[in-house]
This record gives structure tokens, sequence and C-alpha cells, in this order.
């Protein structure tokens, strides 16, 4: 009973500082001048109309804050993890004291980098500064708002009543569109994009501290940034499971790839022409002990964050040139296999030796690796070591694909440079593309200028027989996906490429009979 009472007084003192805090509090002076005329005379309304603004001058409620803000005591517009943990403690305390709730937002800035490198570093402190400038304009006058690092900002919302998911969203859409208005700085316009991750405190529970509501919102902020640009995430608790399944991962990934848990599956690629099989690709699977088969989108991001994607290249590069010398060995015309290389990997500068090692190792031509490079890949890097790496991998012999074509916008002039061979059609572009007519007229014009350039092309994503007949109807030359054969281990690829050769061969005795 008596937490309650202390709870209600603590509300109603939150809206008296709130109403009366600051130069709003002279707009109740008339009312109670003219009150304290009826109540004592002259005298009264004199010593109200006098007091009342001395009172306030006095109390320091006058005072107006920095950018419609009021900032602790102590803290600074900068502030370090401890301080933000602290921060963050203090928000938590001061709702529940009221039996209202708080919130935990972060916000994500992108675009500085390339303000600082057009117009240096004063340009990108100048818009840093304009960006928290905006953020505490958007808030309220307890809310608080403090920068963490170059390009993250911390805000911590004071006590509200209510505070539910559809507020914080419409909040931190506010917040986001504050951010990314453009803005004209040393006359030119500067634009910033903004990813937000929050966190409020109805979600957690009732002993969480500060920092687990900080520490949530960085979840919900990385959540954020993986599916950006421009996203905004509110964490959960299946959010919270996913994190501390990554979390669990991350521990495992090195002891994976050293015992052969993350190994090469191959999906075969099939001549539209022929039939036959016109090479593999590699693609990383992690079969674990007790999870069983780990996606590869969860476990392909533990990797990058934990900076072990050029070791990942390494594993499945060995494993597939075992395995297509194994497939050799075993009378199987399987001409390639294609391997993903990453960004990082590419960056590599001794990479091209590496390779050739390798091919030399297991007594393969360069012809029969095949180099698969996102588009956006090209479009990020005409020049630079992994333009050179690319390059020369062409010249040395291996047979250099574009991946998801259609996706990354590189030019012509980039798929002349880099040597390219094939271009690897995104499956956007092929899902029913047998039922809609503008996938069609799409599909045939970015087909007509591979032709036109000369280029190979391999369609990804095919998943039925309309799919596969149409693109074969429109000169694609190669076509890949579950519609053909899901990825398989090693040995399954052997028996599946003798049924196949089986079934082309009957397919070929049915056309000679009926002639």
């Amino acid at each position: 009973m008596k937490a309650a009472i202390n709870a209600q007084i603590g509300k109603i003192r939150l809206f008296l500082h709130r109403g009366l805090n600051g130069p709003q509090a002279l707009a109740f002076l008339p009312a109670l001048a003219l009150a304290a005329f009826w109540l004592g005379g002259e005298t009264f309304l004199i010593a109200v109309a006098l007091g009342l603004p001395a009172v306030i001058l006095l109390t320091g409620n006058f005072a107006i804050p920095n950018n419609g803000q009021s900032e602790p005591s102590g803290y600074s517009d900068v502030v370090n993890n401890l301080t933000a943990n602290k921060m963050a403690d203090a928000s938590l305390s001061q709702s529940r004291a009221v039996s209202m709730a708080s919130a935990c937002i972060l916000v994500e800035v992108d675009g500085l980098e390339e303000i600082a490198q057009r117009g240096g570093d004063a340009a990108a402190e100048a818009m840093r500064d304009l960006t928290l400038s905006r953020l505490r304009n958007t808030l309220r006058r307890d809310d608080r708002a403090v920068r963490m690092s170059d390009s993250r900002f911390l805000i911590l919302l004071a006590p509200s009543i209510r505070l539910d998911l559809e507020a914080l969203l419409q909040l931190s859409t506010r917040l986001q569109t504050s951010v990314e208005e453009p803005a004209s700085l040393e006359n030119s316009m500067r634009y910033l994009s903004a990813s937000i991750g929050f966190c409020g405190s109805p979600r957690l529970p009732d002993d969480a501290t500060g920092a687990q509501m900080l520490e949530s919102a960085v979840v919900a902020l990385n959540e954020a940034i993986k599916n950006g640009p421009s996203a905004i995430r509110a964490w959960s608790e299946n959010m919270r499971a996913a994190h501390k399944e990554q979390q669990n991962l991350r521990t495992e990934v090195d002891r994976a790839l050293a015992n052969g848990q993350i190994q090469p599956w191959f999906q075969p690629q099939i001549c539209t022409s022929t039939g036959s099989i016109s090479g593999v690709e590699a693609l990383a699977r992690w079969i674990h002990p007790e999870r069983g088969i780990v996606p590869p989108a969860q476990f392909l991001r533990v990797l990058e964050d934990a900076g072990r994607m050029e070791r990942l290249g390494e594993v499945i590069l060995q494993h597939s040139l075992t395995a297509l010398r194994s497939w050799d060995q075993a009378g199987l015309d399987i001409p390639r296999v294609s391997v993903n290389f990453s960004d990082s990997e590419l960056r590599e500068p001794n990479l091209v030796q590496k390779i050739q090692w390798e091919l030399d190792r297991f007594g393969l031509t360069p012809p029969r690796l095949g180099i698969e490079v996102l588009e956006t890949v090209i479009a990020g890097s005409p020049e630079g070591s992994v333009a050179r790496n690319i390059v020369e991998l062409g010249e040395l012999g291996c047979h250099i694909d574009l991946d998801d074509f259609g996706t990354g916008h590189a030019s012509i002039t980039a798929l002349r440079k880099f040597k390219v061979h094939r271009l690897k059609i995104d499956r956007s572009f092929v899902t029913r593309v047998d039922r809609d007519e503008d996938q069609h007229r799409m599909l045939a014009a970015v087909l007509g200028m591979a032709d036109r350039l000369g280029l190979e092309t391999l369609a990804e994503g095919v998943e039925s027989v309309g799919e596969h007949a149409l693109l074969s109807q429109l000169g694609c030359d190669h076509v890949q996906g579950f519609g053909i054969a899901r990825p398989m281990p090693v040995d399954q690829m052997v028996d599946w490429a003798k049924e196949h050769a089986n079934r082309i061969e009957g397919a070929q005795r049915l056309g000679r009979g009926a002639k």
C-alpha cells in the first residue's frame, strides 16, 4: 500500500516537474494573480505577481535547457560504455520509482565516413553535432540524447505512462526522419541514413538492470544494421534467444572448421543444350553433432563477425578440389567446381599464388576452378587489390562467374575489365518467369545483352519444369536450382551424377527411336 502511494506521489511530482518547470510556469501567473486579488486584495496580488518569478529564478527552474532538453549533471555530449550503463541504470531506476516505463534507443548513422572523405574530419564532426541536435529537438525535455561513438547515439527516455511498442516505433520513425533530413554543409547537401534499435522497459524482467536494457538495444540495433539501410528493430525475447544462439556458435566455430564439421555440399549446374552436368557449385554447410544442420545464413554471419571468412574459404577450396579429383578418379565427367570468394578473401595479397599452388597440389588445371564473385564486390571495387586479384585469376585461366547479377549495378566496362566469363542471373529474375510477362521480358533483355557481350549465362533458383523449359527457349546456357537438384554431400554426388547420365542417355535413345 505504501509503495503504491509513493508511486502515485512520484507521478504527481513528475507531472508538476514537467508542467511547471521552465518558462511555461509563468503561463499560470495571471490565474494565480487573479485568485490572489480575490482572496487577499492588491497586496496579495503584488506579492504573487512578483514573488512567483523570483522563486522560479532562485530555484533555477527558469533556465532553458540546451537544444530543448535538460542533461544530467556530470554527463557530456559524448560518453563511453561505462557512463552509458550508469545513465541507463539511472533512467530505469527513475521510471520504476514512479511505476512508469522507460526505454533505450540506439541510433547508428551511416554516411559519415563518406562525408569525412569528401569534406574532411571537420565536416564529419559538424554532421555529428547536427545529428545530436536533431535528435534532441525531436525528444521531450526530460529525455536524454548523447553520443557513444563516431556514428552511434544513445537515447534514454524519461518515465512515461504510455510506452508500448507502437509508441516506440512511432518515435523511432520520427528520430530516423530527423536524422535523414538533407543538410546543407559547406555549400553542398549532405545525406545520412540511420538504423535504429530499441528496447522498452516493459519488455524486460522486473529485476533487469540498465546495462541489460542497453545490451538489449544493442542486439536490436545489430539486427537493424544487418537488415539496413534505414531499418528499425525492436528487441524481443525471440531476438534474445537468437543472439544467445549466435554467441554459442561463435565459441564453437573454430573447432568446427578444424574438425571437419563445416564442409562444402555441391549443387549441380546443367547445360540447357545437352542436359549434361556443366559444373557444380560448392556451398558451405555446417553439420553440427548436436544441432544438426546449422542454417548457412546463421553461421556465415558468425564467421564474418569472428573474422574467419578467409579460413572458411581455405577449407571450402581444399575440400572442393579434393572432391573434384575424386570424381575424376570415379570416372565422372564434372568439368568444373565453382567456389564463392568473399570480399575479404579477394583482398589477400598472395591469393593468386595460393590458388595456383593448390591447383598444382591436386594436379588440376585452372579452368577446372570457377571463382564466384558477387556483383556488388565488382561494382564497389573498381580499383585496388580486389580488382587486381580478379583480373590475375582470370589471366591464370580460372573461370570467373559474376554472382547475383542484377543486384549490384556493375557496368559493362567492369564486365570487360574483370574478364568475366559467365553471368549468374539472380533468382529474383527467374522466379515465375514462365507465368509473369514482365519477368519474361526482363530476363530476355538480360540474356540478349549477355549474348551480344559474348558471355555465358547461368540462371540460379530454377524450381520448376516450366522455368527450366522457358530458360532453355530464351537461350540461357546453364541452369541451377532445387528444381534440378538440391545441394548434396560429396559421396551422394557420385550416385546422382550416374543416375543423371543414365536419364540423359535414355532420353537420347527415345529421341533416336522417335525418328
